[in-house]
């Protein structure tokens, strides 16, 4: 059987590139990466969220080609159930899959004015209004599932698609600063030690290319 293909862009910058990478390792998916070029211009567009159609991640298996981030996870749930992408419990499931519907489709601010980028770090970085009634409302998520679920991670013991989702915004909250109190920044912190991230940053730091436009202050 051929080994899966996971199609991703740079690592440093590629947000919902590591989204879908991070959900095929915690589904414990063999596969191996195609990775486009950042300078590419498609995939820069893409990355600079002026694309019409976000196609990168994609995932090819068994004859099976998936894009969409959440078209990626709900696929992995289905076909590795036993990691528990999606919790077992109806209820916690459908908890889990509206926050994941709503980092897909929301957050535009936050996405604008704090761009994922690993390389660097800003401390006091200066946070406008719209971006921070995001984090806030990111805030809110983490603390309603962390205190209802138990932790450590967001429904519960194991890191799922939901964990994975979020992962770029803790990435983003280390990069810019971003004041946290000692529950989301314990949560971040135990993200950032999870052996996929540790891979995932490490390989970041090793990208040669830049591109101007994403390392922009706003």
């Amino acid at each position: 059987m051929a080994k899966a293909v996971l199609t991703i862009s740079s690592k440093n910058y590629g947000a919902w590139a590591l989204r879908g990478w991070l959900m095929a390792r915690l589904a414990g998916l063999d596969f191996t990466e195609k990775v486009i070029p950042p300078d590419d211009p498609a995939m820069k567009a893409e990355m600079l969220l002026l694309s019409s159609s976000m196609l990168v991640p994609s995932l090819q298996h068994n004859g099976i080609k998936v894009w969409d981030t959440l078209a990626i996870g709900e696929y992995l749930n289905e076909i590795r159930p036993e990691a528990w992408l999606l919790p077992a419990d109806a209820k916690a499931r459908a908890h889990c899959r509206a926050i994941c519907g709503e980092m897909h489709s929301g957050f535009g601010s936050l996405r604008g004015a704090l761009p994922m980028n690993l390389k660097a770090h800003y401390p006091g970085f200066k946070v406008w209004s719209r971006a921070q009634a995001d984090i806030d409302r990111v805030v809110e998520i983490w603390k309603e599932c962390l205190v209802g679920y138990g932790g450590p991670y967001l429904f519960g013991k194991k890191p799922c698609m939901a964990d994975a989702m979020y992962a770029p915004v803790v990435t983003r909250f280390l990069t810019y600063d971003v004041a946290l109190d000692k529950v989301c920044a314990a949560y971040c912190k135990r993200i950032m030690e999870l052996p996929a991230m540790k891979e995932w940053l490490s390989a970041a730091r090793q990208e040669p290319d830049e591109i101007d436009e994403l390392d922009a202050e706003f």
